[in-house]
């Protein structure tokens, strides 16, 4: 088994992020020395992001530090260049911020990044990330299952895929008014894979609030697709009866398919698929069927062609 259970998880890496983060709270609540060792219950009551439990889904490999994970990012609504998020994502406003959920449930509405905090208990997932593009990271987010969000609604027996989009505001994304790809960005999972429970909506990383750059507020992580399946700064779930038309299959629908699999044997149309270089490692590493995730996700593909559908 990719992934281990909970007796194998490693903290030290993460440690440290978690120490910042509840000292900077007690600071901000003028908390007396003297009440110290009641403190850290004080804050995880109040904060989320401090008590989210640690999984058992996760993965133990080394993570990528920090400042990789929030300054080498692909979000073109900021910019086509690695570093042009981290430096323009602060112009978008995600408070308030609301997601809609529509489609074919039965109960369509609205719900708040309020109520969702409030009603969903947040995980710490530790994932790797591949990219597309040939790199990887290993990052711990903090999220909850999709699948708890979409039984709320109650999908109807119509809602075989999923369908998210992105927030269109070309006033506060500087990437949307140079019109570098068509906006909002959508993206799509079939049922099944939105149910599955390695499917993630995050909301933080390191134990911090999700960064701008990293798809504030609110994200899909799917950790054995390769990255750019993670639609960011999500503002509309509709689940469909047919397989919606993705962002990249709009833009180049000879080289991205609607599964979007981490799959070595099928390469991409300029480059290989069968290696990846992680961030922060100079040498290249095997890229491994879906992602290092194929004994959890595999049966999900039973009877198809991985080749053709891609």
């Amino acid at each position: 088994m990719l992934i281990k259970t909970s007796t194998e998880l490693s903290d030290s890496a993460v440690t440290p992020e978690a120490i910042y983060l509840q000292r900077r709270q007690f600071l901000q609540l003028g908390i007396a020395a003297t009440a110290s060792l009641l403190a850290p219950n004080i804050f995880a009551a109040a904060n989320p992001f401090a008590s989210a439990t640690k999984s058992p889904l996760s993965t133990t490999e080394d993570l990528t530090p920090l400042d990789s994970v929030t300054s080498y990012n692909n979000f073109y609504e900021f910019g086509v260049e690695k570093t042009d998020p981290a430096q323009n994502a602060h112009t978008l406003i995600t408070t308030p911020w609301t997601i809609n959920v529509e489609g074919e449930v039965e109960k369509p509405g609205m719900i708040s990044m309020d109520e969702i905090l409030k009603n969903y208990p947040l995980e710490e997932r530790i994932y790797r990330l591949r990219c597309v593009e040939g790199w990887s990271m290993v990052i711990p987010w903090l999220g909850f299952p999709l699948s708890h969000l979409l039984k709320a609604f109650k999908p109807n027996s119509r809602a075989k895929y999923v369908q998210f989009i992105s927030v269109d505001r070309p006033e506060q994304m500087i990437g949307q008014k140079q019109k570098v790809f068509e906006f909002p960005y959508q993206e799509g999972l079939r049922i099944d894979e939105a149910m599955h429970p390695l499917t993630l909506l995050s909301v933080g990383l390191y134990g911090k609030v999700l960064p701008n750059q990293n798809g504030a507020p609110i994200r899909l992580v799917v950790p054995w697709k390769y990255g750019f399946k993670s639609i960011k700064s999500i503002v509309t779930i509709r689940l469909v009866e047919k397989q919606p038309l993705t962002s990249w299959q709009k833009a180049v629908p000879n080289e991205y398919g609607f599964y979007s699999n981490v799959n070595p044997e099928v390469d991409h149309p300029r480059w290989s698929q069968k290696k990846e270089r992680r961030i922060g490692e100079f040498f290249k590493r095997k890229t491994l069927m879906f992602n290092g995730y194929a004994d959890q996700v595999a049966a999900l593909y039973n009877g198809m062609d991985l080749r053709k559908d891609y």
